[in-house]
């Protein structure tokens, strides 16, 4: 009879990568933006090592891959780490390695394999029951999409992005997706601030020496950071998400509702209170009727002293079937003039600035990285008369970006002045902005 061999595999994880290999357990798709030395490669070679010890996914011969932009990058930041956590199995003779393949071997049948996408046909023909792509902005363009995605279909196979933002680009469209489609994709961003793995005193030294725009991207994880044309600064954002709330909120609430247009896009209602943005809730997929049956839930239980309403396109159906039922809502066409028509292109412009002006002057914010990166997309231009734009949505579209509700459903409560006043006794006349 065959002795059984007990072995213990020990790693003890930082709070954030508890999180994440938590989250990765049920997660097929999953995108990582962390900081750097935050320990996001330690973290994915945890995972491909627990898959392939665990075997949940039945196959004859068990594949894992990690892939870096090239193969002596990929040996140069995983492989010791991976014969690291391994050592006990090798220990028992419960694994081989393979110096020159990098490949590490184990007694049940699974094997994990480094890879550099510099040559991604090297890729074809494979089929992986788990793969992380680190730095997959440095990849050609289509490794994930023609090369990585197809190997995976076969087995079910799952796949993790890691990386530090570098601009506007495939792993930052990654991350928007993963964003937008939640009960597809696990999406984390782990800055310095949050993980606690640099002190404040060394954050602060490399923000000196580095440079603002640098160590927001760096640290910080600020996509933006080196991009032009965005209309709302980070710091602002960023500011505001660490703000504490005020003890005391004497400030009118208000509602705003973005009515979702496409798809993929979603319906949100955010409430704010003064300099506060209290809280927000999003709903995909539901008709107008039973969007405006929500919508009067919160009305009823909060009291808000306006509510505006999307009333472009199907939006405006939402406002009809609210004042049907004795609700006073106010429809806001983002596309019509703007007050200021000298300044601004629309009432969509007006409204951005007045919530760009509103951040700057020590508001709110929930600290949530959906309501930060709808914040953040958005660009700005001129028109001809040299006024105020600000991107579309089907123009964020085509950049192949999220639609903004969130950011766009704040805009909504910046769209009239609201005043203090109790209206049981003195109802102000909202004029409608259409």
């Amino acid at each position: 009879m065959t002795k059984r061999k007990e072995v213990v595999f020990t790693y003890k994880p930082r709070q954030w990568q508890k999180e994440v290999l938590d989250a990765l357990e049920s997660a097929r798709l999953a995108i990582i933006v962390a900081h750097r030395r935050a320990g996001k490669t330690e973290a994915v070679v945890i995972r491909l090592l627990l898959a392939a010890i665990r075997l949940q996914r039945k196959h004859p011969a068990p594949f894992f891959g990690y892939v870096a932009p090239f193969l002596n990058q990929a040996k140069a930041v995983a492989w010791d780490r991976l014969k690291y956590y391994a050592r006990t199995l090798l220990d028992f003779n419960l694994a081989k390695i393979n110096e020159s393949e990098l490949i590490l071997s184990l007694w049940n049948g699974s094997t994990i394999r480094l890879f550099g996408a510099d040559y991604p046909d090297r890729l074809r023909g494979l089929g992986f029951d788990g793969v992380v792509m680190d730095e997959v902005a440095q990849m050609k363009p289509d490794t994930w999409p023609s090369v990585v995605r197809p190997a995976l279909a076969d087995r079910g196979g799952w796949a993790v992005f890691i990386g530090t933002p570098k601009g506007v680009n495939i792993f930052y469209e990654l991350y928007q997706k993963a964003l937008s489609r939640p009960e597809e994709w696990y999406s984390g961003s782990f800055p310095a601030d949050k993980t606690g793995v640099i002190d404040e005193a060394e954050l602060e030294g490399l923000r000196r020496e580095m440079g603002e725009d640098v160590f927001r991207r760096e640290f910080l994880c600020d996509f933006t950071a080196d991009a032009s044309g965005v209309f709302i600064d980070f710091q602002s954002v960023y500011d505001a998400a660490k703000r504490e709330c005020p003890l005391v909120n004497a400030a009118p609430l208000v509602l705003g509702l973005d009515v979702a247009r496409f798809g993929d896009d979603r319906n949100v209602l955010v409430m704010r209170r003064g300099s506060v943005a209290e809280d927000y809730k999003v709903w995909q997929g539901q008709d107008l009727m039973w969007t405006s049956s929500a919508t009067a839930e919160y009305i009823n239980r909060l009291q808000p002293r306006a509510v505006f309403v999307d009333s472009v396109g199907l939006g405006a159906g939402v406002v009809d079937r609210l004042r049907q039922l004795g609700y006073r809502v106010i429809g806001v066409n983002s596309g019509a003039k703007a007050g200021r028509d000298d300044k601004y292109s629309n009432l969509k412009a007006e409204m951005w600035d007045r919530m760009r002006q509103w951040l700057q002057e020590l508001a709110v914010l929930p600290d949530r990285e959906d309501f930060k990166k709808d914040l953040l997309a958005p660009t700005y231009s001129f028109d001809a008369s040299g006024r105020l734009k600000i991107e579309s949505k089907e123009d964020l579209k085509k950049r192949g970006m999220a639609s903004t509700d969130i950011a766009d459903a704040l805009a909504l409560t910046f769209a009239q002045p609201v005043p203090h006043a109790d209206l049981r006794r003195n109802r102000p006349r909202f004029a409608e902005m259409e």
